[in-house]
């Protein structure tokens, strides 16, 4: 897996109670100090700063999995983004209940949470925090924007702040929109301001942004801008009250047309290319043709207790082979509900004694049946209620176990947007009238079905 090279600045301000000068505003003479003022001396220095925004979303902290905290007031495993937006956006479903007690975990699918929830308040710090660090390495490079690469990087910082504030907007509504760094207390801003800037910044990066495709793994390029306004005119109705179809269709095209490609390399052999995007090798195997802005993991060298590694644990238990996953135990914690279950009625192929469905033909169907029950009587402290999940697997196309051979950490990488979903928004503004073409939509959902050996 890609690895994030995070180079840390010791920022030290030397003050001395009895200085010779008044003017506080010095530069350190010790050569073996390393100030903020040295990461931005040049592009090789800038681009270990830009790696610490990236990480802001992956990781948690200065020391991997766990120590030196970014954020406080919450356990720093449950702290990681990716880990926290799948618990904001599925356990308030229908789709997804989890058997912990920690606090303020079960009022998220009993949707009683408060302003004082230990989850949205950590998400609120974390995308906070995010956009801070933004802010500041938007600044500073500044000093480097003649070289057309630090122009790249400012355009990518730019665009994981407006990723951050697309989250915020989402999430939270009305936030402040910060874009310098200030000790002021900002004001609150609404989402229609949020929405516009998301929308501005994405446009006015396009330019120094990478083509698509010419960046390094890991990294975002034109097509990921295109595909995040894609997502934000998408809801463009839930969010400002404005019909923005036709804007989805114009950037989702940009998208499709570009050298993105969805997998259909069956590396592992099982008669579906669908699996092979949650395996270990999936910056490797084909899958990362489609990652148009994918967080990468690592079981050496990133590790942490939110991202892959908890996608792949937390669902895992009972009856299920720990094994087969890549690791070395299940957490027992997540299941999903009949009503996500049966979102696949057209694909069973199979029943139980009790009428239940217990196979389906297709591959995104990923349920684990045996021991666990399909009713849920019990959510608190059980894992037979509900099916399980066998989406994320630590494991290789040929079976081989991810870089960590304790089996503690996973080397998937974590797509947060995919080729996939640009080709459904497409399909969507399409089906709500925006124009476009409906033979060019169906064709395109129909290949993201057949890739999964679904009915077409």
């Amino acid at each position: 897996m890609k690895k994030y090279t995070i180079l840390m600045g010791g920022l030290l301000l030397l003050i001395g109670i009895s200085a010779c000068t008044s003017d506080l505003d010095q530069t350190p003479i010790d050569p073996d100090l390393f100030t903020e003022v040295d990461v931005y001396q040049n592009s090789q220095e800038a681009k270990g700063a830009l790696a610490k925004l990236y990480a802001g979303l992956a990781l948690t902290g200065q020391q991997g999995p766990a120590g030196q905290a970014d954020i406080s007031g919450v356990d720093e495993g449950f702290s990681q983004f990716s880990r926290m937006l799948f618990n904001l956006n599925e356990l308030t479903t229908d789709h997804a209940v989890v058997g912990w007690g920690d606090p303020g975990l079960p009022n998220l699918h009993a949707m009683t949470w408060g302003a004082g929830n230990d989850f949205t308040t950590a998400m609120y710090f974390r995308l906070s925090q995010v956009v801070s660090f933004s802010n500041s390495f938007i600044s500073n490079a500044a000093v480097l924007s003649d070289d057309p690469e630090v122009a790249s990087f400012i355009a990518e910082a730019r665009f994981i702040r407006a990723y951050a504030y697309y989250n915020l907007m989402d999430l939270f509504a009305n936030v402040p929109l910060v874009t310098e760094i200030t000790t002021e207390l900002p004001e609150q801003s609404n989402r229609e301001e949020i929405f516009a800037f998301v929308e501005s910044e994405l446009q006015a990066i396009e330019a120094d942004l990478k083509a698509p495709g010419a960046n390094e793994y890991g990294r975002v390029d034109q097509a990921a801008a295109w595909a995040l306004l894609s997502r934000l005119y998408l809801n463009a109705e839930e969010f400002v009250g404005q019909n923005r179809y036709a804007d989805v269709i114009t950037n989702a095209d940009k998208v499709i047309n570009s050298s993105y490609s969805i997998n259909t390399n069956d590396g592992n052999g099982n008669g579906s290319a669908y699996d092979e995007l949650f395996l270990a090798d999936n910056d490797t195997n084909g899958a990362q043709n489609e990652f148009l802005f994918v967080l990468t993991f690592d079981g050496i060298n990133q590790q942490t207790f939110g991202g892959t590694t908890f996608l792949t644990h937390a669902p895992l238990g009972g009856d299920m082979d720990p094994v087969l996953f890549g690791v070395n135990g299940g957490w027992s914690g997540y299941r999903t509900t009949k009503g996500f279950v049966d979102q696949f009625d057209y694909a069973v192929t199979d029943r139980d004694g009790d009428n239940h469905p217990v196979a389906w033909n297709d591959a995104r169907a990923q349920f684990f049946t045996e021991g666990q029950n399909y009713e849920i009587e019990t959510i608190a402290n059980t894992f037979e209620d509900g099916y399980a999940l066998a989406k994320f697997k630590n494991v290789d196309v040929n079976g081989q176990q991810g870089s960590d051979t304790s089996g503690d950490f996973a080397d998937i990488d974590l797509p947060l947007i995919r080729l996939a979903e640009v080709y459904l928004n497409y399909a969507e503004a399409v089906a709500r009238g925006a124009g476009g073409d409906l033979s060019k939509a169906t064709s395109l959902v129909n290949e993201l079905r057949a890739r999964a050996g679904a009915p077409v």
